[in-house]
């Protein structure tokens, strides 16, 4: 959900063992440079390899309906390679064992300044939106620190950049809280928050852009999704790029020249699953993974 996302997140927990680890890496380095300097590509050539979440709506899924399904089929039609799929499920873990473990060679959606993967160049960016009814009370409300949400029952995830706002801003006590981490092939907090604010259970839910605007879309009737405005931090706004291994510049510049060549293309999946785009200049890069619905908890 800045998948986030963040977030998880796209929340990013740097534990004792990761950070045993960096400091391991950094002492090699210093050790012997110039192996550290020649590490091989290790980007198979014959295919694209992706590593994705088989039931991530609308991000990915094994049908190939996602719009990061699209777009990596944009990537696989450009670089001339046949499309091949790693998938597991997203969660904790999930960089170390597909992209690090070189079980595939890149994640479609990462937040841009992530410490865990290196990234491209970014190809889209957007922000958190507060989703509500058509014509209802808080239609068009942009930020949370508008009176007209005080007394009014608000869902949103848990452990997103929101909450930290809810919480100064006493909408709290009265939320529905979702889950983060769920196993998305049996659960899905946003579908769930979405048929909550239809059926009166809630009167505006707040999510990660491209799950939000998804889901307004698809309801029944339509929801209305207003991107909301930043007022202090956490941001609610990132960019997103392709996630990819360290030390690949090879690669890199070639998944940049791809985002350059095909940028309308892209932008046309985006906007036909409904994400609300943000300018990408506007947006300062976060240190944070899938905005929304983390991606990745070492």
């Amino acid at each position: 959900m800045p998948k986030t996302p963040a977030w998880g997140r796209n929340r990013p927990f740097l534990g004792a063992g990761l950070s045993f680890c960096v400091l391991t890496l950094q002492s090699l380095s210093a050790s012997f440079p110039a192996r550290a300097q020649t590490m091989p590509d290790l980007v198979t050539r014959d295919r694209l390899r992706v590593c994705a979440d088989p039931a991530n709506m609308p991000f990915s899924d094994k049908a190939g309906e996602g719009f990061e399904n699209k777009i990596a089929e944009i990537v696989a039609d450009e670089i001339k390679r046949p499309l091949h799929y790693y998938w597991m499920l997203e969660g904790p873990g999930f960089v170390r064992n597909t992209l690090g473990a070189d079980l595939c060679d890149l994640i479609v959606g990462y937040a841009s300044g992530s410490d865990i993967v290196d990234h491209t160049n970014p190809y889209y960016a957007s922000t958190y939106v507060l989703v509500t009814k058509k014509g209802g009370p808080l239609d068009g409300v942009d930020r949370l620190e508008d009176p007209r949400l005080k007394g009014h029952r608000l869902g949103f995830i848990a452990a997103t950049p929101p909450t930290d706002h809810l919480l100064r801003l006493g909408l709290v006590a009265n939320a529905k809280i979702y889950d983060l981490l769920v196993d998305h092939r049996f659960s899905s907090p946003s579908r769930d928050a979405i048929r909550d604010l239809e059926t009166g259970v809630t009167d505006a839910v707040i999510l990660w852009g491209p799950i939000g605007g998804y889901y307004a879309e698809h309801a029944s009737p339509p929801l209305t999704a207003t991107p909301l405005i930043e007022t202090t931090r956490p941001t609610f706004a990132f960019r997103i790029s392709f996630g990819l291994r360290r030390n690949e510049p090879d690669w890199k510049h070639e998944l940049n020249a791809v985002i350059a060549k095909r940028r309308n293309d892209i932008d046309a999946v985006l906007k036909s699953y409904g994400v609300p785009l943000s300018p990408i200049q506007s947006v300062a890069p976060e240190t944070l993974g899938r905005a929304g619905e983390a991606r990745e908890m070492p």
